[in-house]
């Protein structure tokens, strides 16, 4: 559907603003976030929507490995930070970070006083393996290096707030087939530490994620056209649902090479919402 460009990936297998953290200084421990047990909706009225913090990974330096460039990432970074930046976020961009370096925006951001924030998001657009396994600009790492600094016992001033997670990436050497379908009150309460994450994944574990090397990945590119149509009228859940319909169903690979050609990609949700996640005043 993308006529003569070409589609690439987010792996291995190849056919063949800048960022700054804001000084901060840490806030006092605080208890779990102060809201009604069983309220149905996050309270998206703070004074602020929240950080969202975007690593994007364009070239990388990862010693045994050749890992090619990411063409089309700048055009996943604007769209999304401009998307973002429409729903209030305080976007930072950390480009071609290695892992050490990636590890210090997390843990200084960790350490910050969350407390008039909505929420926090992360984007990752990088390449990707099987097990989890992103990279930075000079290694690969395990995901949860980043996402467990936010748990609610290390991140206390973000206990109770959702915390989204965005990864472009491949999950596996995978390529996904089609398949032809024919019609015929105020309460004090302890919570999990893991509780009220939201990880939003390209493709499923195992599979390959395409990214067009004019028009960027087929996952950011519906995930923002799909924020700037409906995002104040349906939850994030739902967003994220009709993004999975979207990339499934309208996508299909471009490629000179037959094993790359004519595939699908099926996005991955994983929730530990325990509320409904609006970007909107509720």
């Amino acid at each position: 559907m993308f006529g003569k460009r070409k589609d690439s990936n987010d792996g291995k297998r190849m056919p063949s603003a800048t960022g700054h953290v804001p000084s901060v200084e840490n806030g006092p421990s605080r208890p779990a976030y102060v809201i009604e047990r069983y309220a149905a909706y996050y309270p998206m009225n703070n004074r602020r929507r929240g950080m969202a913090l975007i690593f994007s990974h364009y070239k990388f330096a990862v010693q045994h490995q050749n890992l090619p460039a990411r063409e089309g990432n700048e055009v996943d970074c604007k769209r999304l930070t401009e998307t973002l930046q429409m729903f209030g976020f305080d976007v930072h961009i950390y480009r071609d970070h290695k892992l050490e370096e990636i590890k210090a925006v997390t843990r200084k951001v960790s350490q910050m006083d969350h407390k008039d924030n909505d929420c926090l998001l992360v984007a990752v657009l990088t390449h990707g393996e099987d097990g989890d396994i992103v990279f930075a600009h000079d290694c690969a790492y395990q995901f949860p290096v980043i996402w467990s600094q936010f748990t609610a016992d290390s991140c206390p001033s973000l206990a109770g707030r959702p915390k989204i997670f965005l990864i472009q990436a491949c999950r596996g050497t995978h390529l996904e087939t089609g398949v032809k379908v024919q019609r015929d009150g105020i309460a004090r309460y302890s919570i999990p530490t893991h509780a009220d994450f939201l990880f939003a994944y390209a493709t499923i574990p195992g599979f390959m994620a395409f990214r067009n090397t004019s028009d960027g990945s087929w996952f950011i590119s519906e995930l923002c056209n799909e924020m700037r149509d409906n995002g104040h009228k349906y939850d994030f859940l739902t967003l994220l649902t009709f993004v999975a319909q979207k990339v499934a169903f309208e996508h299909e690979s471009v490629s000179n090479h037959q094993e790359f050609n004519m595939r699908k990609q099926m996005p991955c949700i994983v929730s530990m919402l325990t509320r409904v996640l609006l970007f909107n005043s509720v």
